[in-house]
This record gives C-alpha cells, sequence and structure tokens, in this order.
C-alpha cells in the first residue's frame, strides 16, 4: 500500500511532508505534491505533518477524492502526465478550498 495526497494539497505544496519522509517518495509536480507509489515505503510519517489533512493511506482516501488515487500513480508516467491529470480534475471538480 502507498499513500496518496488529494485536493487539499492543491495550490498549497506546503513540504512539511517532504522533510520528514525516509525515503524521499514525496516529489513536485506544478500544482500540487504527488507520492510515488514505487518509492513510498507506508510509514506514514507524512500524514500527520501535513497541515492541510491532505494525505491519507490507499485505503482511507475519502470517496470524493478517490480520483487523486490515479493522479498519485502517475507520477511513474512523468510530471506532464500528472499535471494533464489535475488539470482535468480541477476542471471537473473546482476544489473546495480555491
Amino acid at each position: 500500500m502507498t499513500y496518496i495526497i488529494t485536493e487539499p494539497c492543491i495550490d498549497k505544496k506546503d513540504k512539511s511532508c517532504v522533510d520528514v519522509c525516509p525515503v524521499d517518495c514525496i516529489h513536485e509536480s506544478g500544482r500540487m505534491l504527488v507520492i510515488d507509489s514505487e518509492e513510498c515505503i507506508d510509514c506514514g510519517a507524512c500524514e500527520p505533518e501535513c497541515p492541510v489533512e491532505a494525505i491519507f493511506p490507499e485505503d482511507a482516501v475519502p470517496v470524493k477524492w478517490e480520483g487523486f488515487v490515479k493522479i498519485n500513480y502517475a507520477y511513474s508516467e512523468g510530471a506532464d502526465a500528472v499535471e494533464k491529470l489535475v488539470e482535468e480534475r480541477v476542471a471537473a471538480f473546482p476544489p473546495e478550498h480555491l
């Protein structure tokens, strides 16, 4: 299992989670941070550090943000793939916090 970064991170990118990640699996894309599922060791260190409460275990992502699982997994395809999915998501479901 991996952790997933969701909607509250869009345009926030606080990076507190990056500082505590022991394997450097959290990466920055244009509008948000994502977790590389191939690198994540499921330690959970990032979750309590997120000031906007955007990080969840994959099996606990709220239903309204399930689309972010695909966005985080897209990291393996490159930053452009992540950004395309983020922009599509924002166009279809404008973030509550923006």
